[in-house]
């Protein structure tokens, strides 16, 4: 059984209380205006940004990740042996981070053959969620306030 790195850091009942007694946390992020750069021969690859994460009301979700959600707060056990393994954030979309904060768990999808494409990636603070439907291409920050 694999326990989420957030539990190990704050201890599980301490993460619950937080969650049930200080509720969502409101926090917003913004880039700093880059001033340009002259041209270079090189084609430039945009680098992604906190704007390329969106987010989702948690009630929008759909069921299965609710399921994962719940498996994931209460430490397992999960589905696949895979769940809860390090996500190294190669695509760059979430927020950098070291190495080991983010977490990956598989969202069932109903009828697929494989692990499907759905999950749920986990930072270490509480309340830190971001579902993808399509294998890491997007990632939207759950909002368990809607």
């Amino acid at each position: 059984m694999t326990i989420p790195p957030r539990f190990k850091a704050l201890g599980a009942t301490a993460a619950v209380a937080l969650a049930l007694f200080a509720g969502p946390v409101a926090g917003t992020a913004s880039a700093a205006p880059v001033a340009p750069t002259a041209p270079t021969t090189l084609t430039a690859v945009k680098a992604p940004s906190l704007k390329s994460v969106g987010s989702v009301c948690s009630s929008a979700l759909p069921s299965q990740a609710h399921d994962t959600l719940r498996l994931i707060d209460q430490g397992g056990p999960f589905p696949y042996s895979q769940d809860g393994v390090v996500f190294q954030n190669r695509e760059g979309v979430l927020p950098k981070q070291s190495g080991g904060y983010y977490h990956e768990y598989t969202v069932i999808t109903p009828g697929a053959p494989t692990r499907g494409t759905r999950r749920i990636i986990t930072g270490e603070k509480s309340r830190e969620d971001y579902y993808t439907a399509d294998h890491y291409a997007t990632f939207r920050l759950v909002d368990f306030g809607c």
